[in-house]
């Protein structure tokens, strides 16, 4: 931006002076900038289109630090702000979905169920609240943030293992959302392929306008989303079997059911703190973390525990009721869907809104990703986010369009595997902060952010990642053998669920030994 300030290009009303559009404290001036200038000749094409993307209010800044003198002043909604945020992200069909899974395919009863979903999802949002925090007090993007405990180059694989995950999540909600457009449409006239496009169409539009937008869609979007769930409660609720109890062959059948099911729930949350500190960047640095903390485990909490209970509810009455069975063996889509049958076409219509929900569920790891690409290389960085954003929406379409037919086994598998990776790097973050920060009182230099000969080599946490990785996965692959000769546990029962439990206590333990 420094050469298009001396070209004479001057930020204009809806922009700021660092490239980056809009603010985020509530206010939201929409409107085009007022004074900005055609494309200056002698401007190398990266400057000129920056110039452009700015003069047509999309934010251009990527991974560059929003410097404190940079950040805006927050109104009265500011920290209500960071709770409507993750409130609208996660009252989601997806999460519906997930919920679906402790009845059908770990056999769990309905309290079994709510329990393990609901502490699940507590645990996982503890470590999305604590990295939100550093949002505003480093000014940096999450997995920047990540340099400063991993080290230069190991952070890229914490980067290239989040790319991972946030692809697969929003293939999920895009393959949920076009099982539901699907089942709503006349006869089924609408394929899944059409309903995944649309709504990855409609995510990819609002993440290339960037940080405003988000944070403005966002503030909206959980009211049409809790009044048609409210009332899909109330058309279902009376066909949920609040009494069905857990079943397994054995006591360490049941057990293992359990424990998974609160691991995945645990997973679905806590994959979010690979994310959490992007969207408070322009707070300011005098924003007390306990709010924002507060904010974001509120907003988080209650979001998941209503959708949890309700697919929980849904997929409790898939064993009593016929309508449901069959619905359910179509997809879990079409089972909300169905859920909303006594209210007739005013129950497709609340289909729809739920589906297009899921778009605010997409938008997180979409934007993200867009930065997250830009760690990797200093060329990538070079390249606006708006193409990044489009890139990783163009794979997780072509994924999801690819494994639209296997949702249940990529939500149970990969997925819950692949994010355990992130209690692995909590507790690295978390002995970096109190043992060497904090206690050893070496403190935080967030200026030197993309200065490598300033910043950990991360050996140690290298060794310690790939060591707690290895550890947790090892062992499992020793205990499940011997749980299936002694007690023959079925496939629902998958230990790699735990890896993320045991790699955390795994690379606690190699810390720890290490200082």
């Amino acid at each position: 931006m420094a050469d298009l300030e001396k070209a004479g290009f001057r930020a204009g009303p809806s922009t700021v002076a660092n490239g980056s559009v809009g603010s985020p404290d509530l206010q939201f001036d929409l409107a085009p900038a007022q004074d900005a200038t055609p494309p200056i000749k002698g401007l190398s094409w990266y400057h000129k289109l920056e110039h452009y993307l700015i003069a047509h209010n999309f934010e251009s800044r990527g991974i560059r630090r929003v410097e404190p003198d940079e950040r805006h002043d927050l109104k009265s909604l500011g920290n209500v702000q960071a709770g409507l945020l993750w409130f609208s992200i996660n009252l989601a069909a997806n999460n519906i979905t997930l919920g679906m899974l402790g009845p059908t395919v770990f056999y769990l009863g309905f309290t079994d169920a709510c329990l393990l979903a609901v502490f699940g999802a507590i645990v996982g949002c503890l470590p999305v609240a604590y990295i939100a925090t550093f949002g505003s007090r480093s000014g940096n993007r999450t997995l920047v943030v990540a340099r400063y405990a991993m080290g230069w180059w190991p952070a890229k694989l914490i980067v290239l293992l989040n790319l991972i995950v946030s692809t697969g999540y929003s293939m999920i909600d895009a393959v949920v959302a076009g099982q539901m457009l699907s089942a709503v449409s006349p006869n089924d006239s609408m394929s899944v392929i059409v309903g995944i496009v649309i709504v990855a169409v409609i995510t990819w539009a609002i993440t290339c306008f960037g940080y405003q937008i988000v944070h403005y869609y966002e503030r909206y979007a959980w009211i049409p989303q809790i009044i048609v769930v409210s009332i899909l409660a109330g058309v279902a609720g009376k066909h949920f079997d609040l009494s069905s109890k857990t079943t397994g062959d054995t006591a360490l059948t049941r057990l293992g059911d359990r424990l998974s099911f609160f691991s995945l729930n645990l997973s679905a949350a806590i994959t979010y703190a690979g994310a959490g500190a992007d969207y408070f960047v322009y707070y300011p640095e005098s924003t007390p973390r306990w709010k924002i903390f507060s904010a974001v485990m509120i907003g988080l909490v209650t979001s998941f525990t209503y959708a949890f209970i309700i697919g929980i509810g849904l997929g409790s009455g898939v064993a009593t009721f016929p309508a449901w069975t069959s619905a359910y063996s179509v997809s879990q889509g079409a089972l909300i869907v169905e859920g909303f049958a006594p209210v007739g076409g005013f129950g497709k219509f609340c289909a729809v809104v739920i589906a297009i929900g899921l778009v605010a569920n997409m938008i997180p790891p979409t934007y993200s990703s867009g930065v997250d690409f830009q760690i990797l290389a200093t060329w990538i960085a070079r390249i606006p986010r708006v193409f990044l954003n489009t890139l990783i929406v163009v794979i997780y379409t072509v994924c999801a369009i690819a494994g639209r037919d296997h949702l249940a086994e990529i939500f149970t598998n990969f997925l819950a595997l692949m994010g355990y990776f992130v209690a692995i790097w909590i507790a690295i973050q978390l002995e970096e902060h109190l043992i060497f920060r904090w206690w050893g009182g070496r403190g935080w230099n967030w200026a030197v952010w993309d200065d490598r000969s300033k910043l950990p080599i991360g050996i140690a946490a290298l060794i310690a990642f790939l060591v707690g990785w290895a550890g947790a996965v090892s062992r499992l692959m020793i205990r499940s053998g011997q749980f299936s000769d002694k007690a023959n546990i079925k496939s629902r029962s998958c230990p790699w669920r735990r890896c993320g439990i045991l790699g955390l206590l795994h690379t606690i333990w190699v810390i720890m030994a290490a200082t």
